[in-house]
């Protein structure tokens, strides 16, 4: 009885002028803004690293000058011109000339294109393995990791530039280490950061959901790991490869400067930077100042937009 009251109270107290209908419109739920996937993403946030942008803008760049400029010199890169020997930079030899007349120009551009190719040829080899050593060991745990990790940790107990010295010094012949061979020393030891990284990532990875479904539905390990659990460590992944690439190069640098990598007539940027040091007392700076601003330019653009892809690929950061 006195909540029948209550409701009669309340609708003659109500007065339905007071409201006013709401107009429902379905264009106000409608998605506008286009839907942006995890690669176009990443790219957005790292074009918006102006440094990192500056990096792969230099690295582009002198790709492109390893393989263009020496159509634009006009010179070959083992010619020598004994009437132009250690020539100033002037209009026809835009870098000088070195100490059998060649071409310096020409002669950096293919030791860019050297170094280069080295750097990714080895980082690629590091990729190739310490991917398949990582992934192996983190999906088989228990003894089978144990034992991998523990050659993995004796291999990287040996100094990186000690055994690359041991094994350039042992495979090379009189004319000097050849290109597979610097690889093959760089990568012997190269790939283990590169599986201890990878078999963390799998560690961790395969306890989430989707792996312990595919694993309830029959899946088997190899599959799981190749369609669920490396594309989603492929951020840690090109970030250690894109780091990867100015370690190499620094290393055959450093070997061809010690007379342990690449020789003459072949125009790395190690050798130019050795052939340059040899002159550098009689005041021809420019052979030695040129390669050496190269290889510092390749190492900072690599480094650079290898940080600009970690802060690009991390999750925490998005907006």
């Amino acid at each position: 009885m006195e909540n029948n009251t209550v409701k009669n109270y309340m609708n003659e107290s109500i007065d339905p002028s007071l409201f006013t209908p709401v107009e429902h419109d379905q264009n106000k739920e409608r998605i506008t803004r286009p839907t942006i996937g995890y690669w176009a993403d990443v790219f957005r946030r790292l074009r918006q690293n102006k440094l990192a942008m500056v990096g792969l803008t230099i690295i582009i760049l002198l790709l492109i000058m390893s393989f263009v400029g020496p159509m634009f010199s006009g010179y070959d890169y083992s010619t020598q011109d004994y009437a132009k020997i250690n020539a100033e930079p002037n209009g026809a030899n835009w870098f000088g000339t070195d100490e059998l007349g060649r071409d310096l120009f020409t002669r950096v551009c293919y030791g860019i294109r050297y170094s280069l190719l080295i750097g990714i040829l080895a980082a690629a080899f590091d990729f190739i393995i310490g991917v398949t050593y990582g992934g192996i060991a983190g999906m088989a745990s228990g003894r089978v990791d144990t034992i991998m990790m523990r050659i993995a940790e004796v291999v990287y107990a040996i100094p990186y530039m000690l055994i690359v010295i041991l094994i350039s010094v042992t495979l090379s012949n009189e004319q000097g280490a050849s290109l597979f061979t610097l690889v093959l020393a760089m990568s012997i030891t190269g790939w283990v950061p590169m599986a201890i990284m990878v078999r963390g990532q799998v560690l961790q990875l395969k306890q989430n959901e989707y792996a312990i479904a595919s694993r309830s539905l029959g899946a088997s390990p190899g599959y799981i790991l190749k369609r669920h659990i490396i594309p989603n460590t492929l951020g840690p992944i090109l970030v250690n490869v894109t780091l990867t690439v100015p370690r190499a190069i620094f290393s055959e640098a450093t070997l061809s400067f010690m007379s342990l990598g690449l020789q003459p007539p072949q125009p790395s940027l190690g050798v130019l930077s050795n052939d340059g040091l040899g002159v550098l007392g009689i005041n021809l700076y420019y052979q030695i100042f040129f390669p050496a601003l190269m290889i510092s330019l390749i190492m900072f653009s690599f480094n650079v937009l290898g940080d600009g892809l970690r802060d690009a690929l991390d999750p925490r950061l998005r907006k």
